[in-house]
């Protein structure tokens, strides 16, 4: 009762005196803060798309276009064509001076100008991306027509893009003809069936070619016209989600760290190190100030993936799972000796420099208490086959404490383990490499949790790792 009392804002009671109220300026301090943080972050965010939709123009070229329209017109000049006249005819200004009806005709134009713009080089550029012939070209033999390609692009595309200036200029995914399906269907299996077996499936193929196939063909073709990527819910819903067997070992993937350096064997150093420079790249990510991946510096790569490397986890279900992305998270929870803890890394929207962060690190290794009972082997649900941890999730963790303490590990920014056990390389020793791999791959299946985005492992000689949600 203690510990909700104190988590209480304020309160009150009635006495003989009258209404007695009870300000915590403390905890009120932290709801205003934690609100104003998020308004600030949501309209950070939407300023950002909005920043990254309009590239390769920037905001301030509407004031341009506009002042120009203004220009051109006191001069005797029409930058419109006449677009500007029929704009003043057409649209009911005829309440206002004759004057300030055209001046905001001008307005109006240069903003449509300014729209057009960017939609004419939005356009060109994903057309221009449909050209794949330069794959295909030998180094240093580059045909007339890619180099004209070449120059279209350079021209168009701008300097310094945002992370997901080039999002809108990405063709969408093209849908292969039913025949050249069905044909590197049937190259892809030959290998593995004998020439009875071949040619029933070669009659089947051409069964469906002329009957269903055809029309699952329109169905997805109708589907690319305004999907970017057709494929892409269904890859990740039927090859990823809707798998039950267990995603240890089965789907996600280990990093390993530098095997013949490390800045330190100080486990809290690296941990808060690494910690305050992974938070630092993903506020990189969140203002869109990394660069966009680009083949040969020319053609732009998706960055879509990039918004769920933080705060995203994967929740069980009973059929099927799904992934839950939240768009801000101040905290980590960490991992050691059968404990978890909840680590803030910032202070009135600050970020906990390295030294601080090293200095809860150190209070988290050097707690000496003893998990509560069933704490220490929690994370092995994740581990385990998915319908039974659905079933447990709805069962036991659905209100209360347990509710909260999970909501709590799922809304952090990632997951951190201060693993006990140390490992290097050791060219003496052959399985020395597997036995890390390993580490990072499961740990000791109840010291990750698995349908994080990702765990970062800091092992006690201060190298480092990662287990990554593959989905």
């Amino acid at each position: 009762m203690a510990e909700a009392h104190q988590a209480v804002a304020f309160s009150f009671q009635i006495t003989h005196n009258g209404l007695e109220v009870d300000f915590d300026h403390e905890v009120l301090s932290s709801i205003w803060h934690s609100g104003t943080h998020s308004i600030i972050k949501h309209c950070q965010r939407h300023w950002h798309d909005l920043v990254a939709g309009l590239y390769p123009l920037q905001p301030y070229t509407l004031a341009l276009f506009i002042f120009a329209s203004l220009i051109l017109k006191n001069v005797g000049l029409d930058p419109s064509f006449g677009l500007i006249a029929f704009i003043d005819h057409h649209v009911p200004l005829e309440y206002l001076a004759p004057s300030l009806a055209l001046y905001l005709s001008c307005v109006l134009y240069g903003f449509l100008a300014w729209i057009g713009l960017i939609l004419f080089i939005r356009y060109s550029l994903k057309i221009l991306f449909l050209y794949k012939a330069w794959m295909y070209e030998p180094r240093g033999k580059i045909s007339v027509t890619t180099r004209i390609w070449m120059a279209l692009v350079q021209l168009l595309k701008g300097h310094n893009p945002r992370l997901c200036s080039y999002q809108g200029s990405l063709p969408n995914l093209p849908v292969p003809k039913l025949e050249d399906t069905l044909r590197r269907f049937l190259l892809t299996v030959r290998p593995i069936l004998n020439d009875e077996q071949y040619s029933e499936l070669e009659k089947l193929a051409a069964e469906f070619q002329q009957g269903v196939g055809k029309r699952m063909q329109r169905y997805l073709r109708l589907k690319s016209w305004w999907a970017t990527n057709y494929v892409t819910d269904w890859w990740e819903e039927y090859v990823y989600l809707r798998g039950r067997i267990p995603v240890m070992v089965n789907s996600n993937f280990y990093v390993m760290d530098a095997i013949h350096a490390k800045p330190t064997h100080i486990q809290a150093a690296r941990a808060a190190n690494c910690v305050h420079s992974i938070l630092k790249f993903r506020a990189c990510l969140e203002r869109q100030e990394c660069p966009p991946l680009q083949l040969q510096n020319l053609v732009p790569l998706c960055s879509a993936q990039y918004e769920r490397v933080f705060n995203t986890t994967r929740i069980p279900g009973l059929e099927t799972d799904h992934s839950r992305h939240w768009h801000d998270s101040s905290h980590i929870v960490v991992y050691h000796r059968g404990k978890f803890f909840k680590l803030p890394c910032y202070r009135k929207r600050q970020l906990l420099n390295p030294a601080e962060l090293e200095v809860l690190f150190n209070r988290i290794l050097d707690d000496e208490s003893e998990p509560y009972v069933g704490e220490k082997h929690l994370a092995a649900l994740t581990a385990a086959e998915r319908t039974s941890w659905a079933q447990a999730r709805q069962t036991y963790f659905h209100k209360g404490v347990n509710k909260n303490s999970l909501d709590t590990i799922e809304k952090a920014a990632f997951f951190v383990a201060l693993d006990e056990e140390e490992y290097c390389y050791n060219p003496a020793d052959s399985n020395c490499m597997d036995e890390w791999a390993s580490n990072m791959l499961h740990g000791n299946c109840h010291n990750r949790w698995f349908d994080k985005s990702f765990t970062f492992v800091v092992m006690k000689n201060g190298h480092i790792g990662l287990n990554v949600e593959h989905s």
